[in-house]
């Protein structure tokens, strides 16, 4: 092995082995050297012993660098920026830097919902309410994600007036209307935990042509959040249910788009001038 102590050969007097303690050592003459040497017979067991020891001991030591090595800690990685699996994280990112590039005022107007409020394209210049109007729509949305959301589409901008749209997609993914007043609520706990003077006005849910079989449910809903606007002060209702009802009283499909679900620029006119009476 390399790096190992060399053994003494028999008959070499050169290990002093007398100073091994409790080592019994028969001298015997040596003419070789013209002096008394230890019995080779004697001595053999205990320079085996030696070199036996010595290999141990220097592959310990030739050991101890490895073992250092692998004793290294190694060196923590740098944890990777979180990635967003946010279905908004365009929209998110959007909106931020929308507010760098002008960064808002407080006390303004904040429009905030699913794709009703994202697609109206001029949703911003219709309603001229100073300082500011803010559109803050991420389609596909939920009151329940509003409310998950609240701090970073609503608080953050300490308006005086917000305005939701959201609850359809709610119905249409098998929530309760119980459970889409629960949710309002909590988009309202949410915002006014942080700005408790804050008014909100709850646009209802719209009756779409393409979610006919939703329209029981909507108007449930509707009603069940209405009564419940009543009941709290700063809170109002918006009903855009009912002006969006035919003599029949189904969905007036010219207020539509291709899909039948969302709004066209007739429908979106029709919401301005609703929504602005209650804004006055």
């Amino acid at each position: 092995m390399s790096g190992a102590a060399t053994a003494w050969t028999e008959g070499s007097d050169r290990a002093p082995l007398s100073a091994h303690p409790g080592v019994e050592l028969t001298p015997v003459p040596n003419p070789a050297f013209g002096r008394v040497a230890l019995d080779p017979l004697r001595t053999r067991w205990w320079r085996h012993a030696v070199t036996a020891v010595s290999l141990v001991c220097s592959g310990l030591v030739a050991a101890q660098p490895e073992a250092a090595a692998r004793e290294v800690p190694a060196t923590p990685a740098v944890a990777a920026a979180p990635v967003s699996t946010s279905p908004w994280a365009d929209s998110f990112a959007a909106f931020e830097q929308a507010d760098k590039t002008t960064p808002p005022p407080p006390g303004g107007v904040v429009f905030v919902g699913s794709s009703s409020i994202r697609l109206w394209s001029d949703l911003e210049q219709q309603f001229e309410l100073p300082p500011v109007v803010l559109k803050r729509g991420f389609g596909g949305s939920t009151l329940r994600d509003c409310a998950e959301h609240a701090d970073r589409l609503v608080t953050r901008y300490r308006p005086r007036l917000v305005v939701v749209y959201a609850g359809d997609n709610d119905l249409a993914q098998g929530r309760t209307p119980d459970e889409v007043l629960d949710s309002f609520a909590e988009f309202v706990r949410s915002v006014r935990r942080e700005l408790p003077a804050v008014r909100i006005a709850y646009v209802s849910i719209k009756p779409s042509p393409s979610r006919r079989g939703l329209m029981p449910l909507a108007r449930q809903t509707n009603e069940m959040i209405e009564r419940y606007t009543g009941s709290v002060p700063g809170l109002a209702y918006i009903d855009v249910y009912t002006p969006m009802l035919g003599a029949d009283g189904e969905p007036r499909e010219e207020l539509f788009g291709p899909d039948a679900l969302h709004l066209n620029q007739d429908g979106y006119g029709l919401w301005k001038r609703i929504i602005e009476a209650h804004l006055r």
